[in-house]
């Protein structure tokens, strides 16, 4: 495990960037796995920049979305097709067919979630895997209580979920889908790599409880722990809690 902490959001999102700008140069048909929520927006920033001013190519760059809101199509604007196309797919060079999200319009969920599985397979598995972690410790949409074996399924979200998203979602908790589809925590741990993003004073409880206490079920996060390649940058606020010794 990596600790890296940096001053503020602008140099967490840079510091992330570039890790992932230099796994692509030297792989360029790399399978990224990607989140979305306000975490990574800065990310993907920086990945844009980077392909428009040093010619970074995603021209043979596989992605594969952590989760998608059940219920909500592609073009709902809080969908999170929606959101990985206007804050990256759309301004960088990848190739349409090396786009994979959930569907949460489905009518058959288990079998797309089967199916979903199947493609990450066929794909090599993923390379590198981006994530951010809830306030309740929640990483893709693995609530508390997903075992460390699950994978890509439907999965109801918690009221502190709901409360945390509905701000995207005009501030109403009654606008925001109740399930959504998911990779599997057993999913991500099958990965090469794992860079976990956090930022922000409200995110330094769960940091804490996934670095500095025992493994558990009810905080997804802290499954990582032990995971062969996993590098976490955090902004000052979001490390506030943690002890010296991860601090310096």
């Amino acid at each position: 495990m990596n600790i890296i902490i940096e001053k503020d959001f602008e140099k967490m999102s840079k510091r992330g960037a570039a890790i992932i700008t230099e796994i692509i140069k030297k792989q360029p048909e790399t399978v990224l796995g990607l989140a979305t929520g306000s975490t990574p927006m800065g990310l993907y920033k920086e990945l844009v920049k980077t392909y428009k001013e040093d010619g970074l190519s995603f021209s043979e760059v596989v992605t594969f979305n952590l989760d998608e809101y059940l219920g909500l199509h592609k073009t709902d604007k809080d969908s999170y097709y929606y959101y990985m196309y206007e804050n990256l797919f759309n301004h960088i060079n990848i190739k349409p067919e090396n786009i994979f999200i959930p569907d949460g319009t489905v009518e058959d969920v288990e079998k797309s979630c089967s199916e979903y599985e199947a493609k990450i397979k066929n794909a090599g598995g993923i390379n590198l895997q981006v994530l951010g972690v809830g306030t309740n410790g929640h990483v893709g949409f693995n609530e508390p209580g997903s075992q460390q074996d699950s994978r890509t399924r439907e999965i109801a979200l918690t009221p502190r979920t709901i409360k945390d998203n509905s701000r995207f979602f005009n501030n109403s908790v009654d606008n925001v889908p109740k399930k959504a589809i998911t990779m599997g925590m057993g999913t991500i741990l099958e990965v090469g790599k794992i860079i976990l993003l956090a930022c922000g004073a409200h995110k330094a409880n769960a940091v804490f409880k996934t670095i500095e206490e025992p493994m558990t079920s009810d905080i997804p996060s802290s499954l990582m722990m032990h995971h062969k390649d996993l590098t976490i940058i955090l902004d000052e606020e979001a490390a506030g809690k943690l002890s010296a010794k991860y601090r310096n």
